[in-house]
Protein backbone atom coordinates (compact mmCIF):
# COMPACT_ATOMS: atom_id res chain seq x y z
CA UNK A 1 0.00 0.00 0.00
CA UNK A 2 1.43 3.41 -0.78
CA UNK A 3 2.22 5.89 1.91
CA UNK A 4 -0.36 8.90 2.61
CA UNK A 5 2.39 10.99 2.41
CA UNK A 6 3.48 10.13 -0.80
CA UNK A 7 -0.47 9.73 -1.77
CA UNK A 8 -1.27 13.20 -0.60
CA UNK A 9 1.80 14.86 -1.89
CA UNK A 10 1.81 12.90 -5.48
CA UNK A 11 2.17 16.56 -7.14
CA UNK A 12 5.12 16.86 -6.14
CA UNK A 13 6.51 13.26 -6.50
CA UNK A 14 5.32 13.19 -10.47
CA UNK A 15 6.28 16.61 -11.35
CA UNK A 16 9.66 15.73 -9.85
CA UNK A 17 9.85 11.95 -11.73
CA UNK A 18 8.57 13.82 -14.80
CA UNK A 19 12.24 16.20 -14.08
CA UNK A 20 14.20 13.39 -13.95
CA UNK A 21 12.97 12.05 -17.47
CA UNK A 22 13.00 15.33 -18.91
CA UNK A 23 16.69 16.56 -17.77
CA UNK A 24 17.87 13.00 -18.48
CA UNK A 25 16.93 13.55 -22.14
CA UNK A 26 17.94 16.61 -22.46
CA UNK A 27 21.58 15.24 -21.31
CA UNK A 28 21.49 12.21 -23.00
CA UNK A 29 20.95 14.33 -26.27
CA UNK A 30 22.83 17.53 -25.77
CA UNK A 31 26.40 17.99 -25.72
CA UNK A 32 27.39 18.62 -22.38
CA UNK A 33 29.49 21.20 -22.41
CA UNK A 34 26.63 22.92 -24.89
CA UNK A 35 23.58 22.09 -22.42
CA UNK A 36 25.43 24.17 -19.76
CA UNK A 37 26.02 27.28 -21.79
CA UNK A 38 22.50 27.18 -23.44
CA UNK A 39 20.84 27.11 -19.81
CA UNK A 40 23.74 29.95 -18.71
CA UNK A 41 22.54 32.03 -21.68
CA UNK A 42 20.04 34.16 -19.71
CA UNK A 43 22.75 36.00 -17.53
CA UNK A 44 21.45 39.26 -15.44
CA UNK A 45 22.38 41.76 -12.66
CA UNK A 46 18.90 40.33 -11.38
CA UNK A 47 19.34 36.77 -11.88
CA UNK A 48 23.09 37.30 -10.30
CA UNK A 49 21.95 38.73 -7.15
CA UNK A 50 18.91 35.97 -6.93
CA UNK A 51 21.26 32.80 -7.64
CA UNK A 52 23.91 33.86 -5.01
CA UNK A 53 21.61 34.21 -2.39
CA UNK A 54 19.30 31.68 -3.08
CA UNK A 55 21.57 28.69 -4.20
CA UNK A 56 23.29 29.43 -0.30
CA UNK A 57 19.34 28.31 1.21
CA UNK A 58 20.42 25.18 0.43
CA UNK A 59 23.44 24.86 3.03
CA UNK A 60 21.60 25.87 5.86
CA UNK A 61 17.90 26.54 5.52
CA UNK A 62 16.90 22.50 5.88
CA UNK A 63 18.88 22.75 9.14
CA UNK A 64 16.99 25.40 10.27
CA UNK A 65 13.18 23.55 9.61
CA UNK A 66 14.72 20.34 10.99
CA UNK A 67 15.39 22.25 14.28
CA UNK A 68 12.06 23.81 14.00
CA UNK A 69 10.19 20.54 13.20
CA UNK A 70 11.65 19.60 16.48
CA UNK A 71 9.25 21.83 18.29
CA UNK A 72 6.16 20.83 15.76
CA UNK A 73 6.02 17.29 15.46
CA UNK A 74 9.73 15.44 16.47
CA UNK A 75 8.85 11.90 13.94
CA UNK A 76 8.79 14.47 11.19
CA UNK A 77 12.26 15.51 12.36
CA UNK A 78 14.02 12.00 12.61
CA UNK A 79 12.14 11.75 9.15
CA UNK A 80 14.04 14.53 7.93
CA UNK A 81 16.88 13.91 9.67
CA UNK A 82 17.30 10.15 8.31
CA UNK A 83 16.92 11.60 5.04
CA UNK A 84 19.70 14.19 4.72
CA UNK A 85 22.16 11.41 6.55
CA UNK A 86 21.35 8.84 4.17
CA UNK A 87 21.43 11.32 1.43
CA UNK A 88 24.65 12.88 2.92
CA UNK A 89 26.77 9.66 2.99
CA UNK A 90 25.53 9.25 -0.95
CA UNK A 91 26.68 11.79 -2.06
CA UNK A 92 29.71 12.39 -0.10
CA UNK A 93 30.73 8.41 -1.38
CA UNK A 94 29.84 9.54 -4.84
CA UNK A 95 31.42 12.27 -5.69
CA UNK A 96 34.50 11.13 -4.40
CA UNK A 97 34.40 7.87 -5.68
CA UNK A 98 34.10 10.07 -9.44
CA UNK A 99 35.43 13.26 -8.77
CA UNK A 100 34.34 14.86 -11.67
CA UNK A 101 36.29 18.08 -12.59
CA UNK A 102 33.02 21.05 -11.95
CA UNK A 103 32.40 23.35 -15.39
CA UNK A 104 35.31 25.98 -14.43
CA UNK A 105 37.60 23.29 -15.09
CA UNK A 106 35.80 21.44 -17.70
CA UNK A 107 35.67 23.92 -19.78
CA UNK A 108 39.26 24.91 -19.33
CA UNK A 109 40.63 21.39 -20.03
CA UNK A 110 37.45 20.59 -23.09
CA UNK A 111 36.84 24.16 -24.60
CA UNK A 112 39.24 26.39 -23.54
CA UNK A 113 38.17 29.75 -25.81
CA UNK A 114 34.72 29.58 -23.78
CA UNK A 115 34.66 32.37 -21.15
CA UNK A 116 31.96 31.06 -18.55
CA UNK A 117 29.46 33.81 -17.13
CA UNK A 118 30.61 33.72 -13.67
CA UNK A 119 28.95 35.52 -10.64
CA UNK A 120 31.15 38.02 -8.83
CA UNK A 121 31.63 37.46 -5.20
CA UNK A 122 30.90 33.35 -5.76
CA UNK A 123 34.20 30.89 -5.02
CA UNK A 124 34.52 28.42 -8.04
CA UNK A 125 34.87 24.68 -6.73
CA UNK A 126 37.28 22.52 -9.14
CA UNK A 127 36.14 19.47 -8.32
CA UNK A 128 33.78 17.04 -6.70
CA UNK A 129 30.96 18.12 -9.08
CA UNK A 130 28.81 15.19 -9.32
CA UNK A 131 26.75 14.86 -8.01
CA UNK A 132 24.88 18.29 -6.72
CA UNK A 133 24.80 18.36 -2.92
CA UNK A 134 22.61 21.38 -2.74
CA UNK A 135 20.40 20.01 -5.29
CA UNK A 136 19.73 17.32 -3.10
CA UNK A 137 19.10 19.57 -0.08
CA UNK A 138 16.81 21.54 -2.00
CA UNK A 139 14.88 18.44 -3.01
CA UNK A 140 14.67 17.08 0.65
CA UNK A 141 13.52 20.66 1.85
CA UNK A 142 10.62 21.01 -0.28
CA UNK A 143 9.63 17.57 -0.74
CA UNK A 144 9.65 17.42 3.26
CA UNK A 145 7.53 20.72 3.28
CA UNK A 146 5.67 19.53 0.75
CA UNK A 147 4.70 16.33 2.60
CA UNK A 148 3.79 17.96 5.62
CA UNK A 149 1.66 20.73 4.38
CA UNK A 150 -0.50 18.39 2.31
CA UNK A 151 -0.63 15.53 5.66
CA UNK A 152 -2.01 18.50 7.52
CA UNK A 153 -4.69 19.70 4.90
CA UNK A 154 -5.94 16.23 4.66
CA UNK A 155 -6.26 15.78 8.42
CA UNK A 156 -9.06 18.37 8.41
CA UNK A 157 -12.37 18.45 6.76
CA UNK A 158 -11.08 20.94 4.15
CA UNK A 159 -12.89 19.85 1.31
CA UNK A 160 -10.85 21.83 -1.20
CA UNK A 161 -7.90 19.81 0.36
CA UNK A 162 -7.06 18.29 -2.80
CA UNK A 163 -7.11 21.48 -5.04
CA UNK A 164 -4.86 22.53 -1.93
CA UNK A 165 -2.42 20.11 -1.89
CA UNK A 166 -1.64 20.39 -5.65
CA UNK A 167 -0.97 23.67 -5.40
CA UNK A 168 1.06 23.56 -2.50
CA UNK A 169 2.94 20.65 -4.56
CA UNK A 170 3.32 22.64 -7.90
CA UNK A 171 4.83 25.88 -5.64
CA UNK A 172 7.63 23.85 -3.83
CA UNK A 173 8.09 21.79 -6.61
CA UNK A 174 9.09 25.16 -8.64
CA UNK A 175 10.99 26.45 -5.45
CA UNK A 176 13.25 23.06 -5.31
CA UNK A 177 13.89 23.35 -9.13
CA UNK A 178 15.31 27.02 -8.72
CA UNK A 179 17.20 26.09 -6.12
CA UNK A 180 18.93 22.91 -8.52
CA UNK A 181 19.41 25.59 -11.21
CA UNK A 182 21.64 27.71 -9.70
CA UNK A 183 24.25 25.20 -9.16
CA UNK A 184 23.78 25.64 -12.81
CA UNK A 185 23.54 29.11 -13.12
CA UNK A 186 26.56 29.64 -11.37
CA UNK A 187 28.51 27.03 -13.26
CA UNK A 188 29.20 25.18 -9.92
CA UNK A 189 27.40 22.11 -11.39
CA UNK A 190 26.61 20.31 -14.56
CA UNK A 191 23.13 19.48 -15.60
CA UNK A 192 24.23 16.13 -15.12
CA UNK A 193 25.18 17.03 -11.53
CA UNK A 194 21.85 18.27 -10.80
CA UNK A 195 20.15 14.89 -12.38
CA UNK A 196 21.72 12.32 -10.29
CA UNK A 197 21.10 14.76 -7.22
CA UNK A 198 17.46 14.63 -7.31
CA UNK A 199 17.72 11.59 -8.56
CA UNK A 200 19.00 10.78 -5.16
CA UNK A 201 16.84 13.09 -2.87
CA UNK A 202 13.83 11.58 -4.54
CA UNK A 203 14.53 7.86 -4.41
CA UNK A 204 15.89 8.07 -0.67
CA UNK A 205 12.57 10.27 0.52
CA UNK A 206 10.20 8.35 -1.31
CA UNK A 207 11.94 5.44 0.20
CA UNK A 208 11.45 6.37 4.13
CA UNK A 209 7.98 7.34 3.60
CA UNK A 210 7.10 3.50 3.84
CA UNK A 211 9.34 3.67 7.59
CA UNK A 212 7.36 7.33 7.87
CA UNK A 213 4.83 6.10 10.59
CA UNK A 214 7.58 4.28 12.31
CA UNK A 215 9.44 8.16 12.57
CA UNK A 216 5.72 9.12 13.74
CA UNK A 217 4.78 7.27 16.61
CA UNK A 218 7.90 8.77 18.01
CA UNK A 219 7.22 11.51 20.70
CA UNK A 220 8.86 13.83 22.93
CA UNK A 221 8.37 12.20 26.36
CA UNK A 222 5.77 13.98 29.04
CA UNK A 223 7.99 16.21 31.87
CA UNK A 224 6.65 14.98 35.33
Amino acid sequence: MIPSALRHNRVFVILSILFIIALAIACAVVDKGDLHLWLNSCHGHGMDIFCRYYTYGGDWVPYVVLTGLLFYRVGWALFMAADIAITTLLVQGIKHLVNAPRPILWFGEHMPDVQLPLVEGVHMHSYLSFPSGHTVSFFILFFVLSAILCEALYAKPYRHARCACALTGVCLFIMAVLGAYTRVYLSQHFAQDVLGGVVIAMVVSIALCWWLPSFLSITRPRLQ
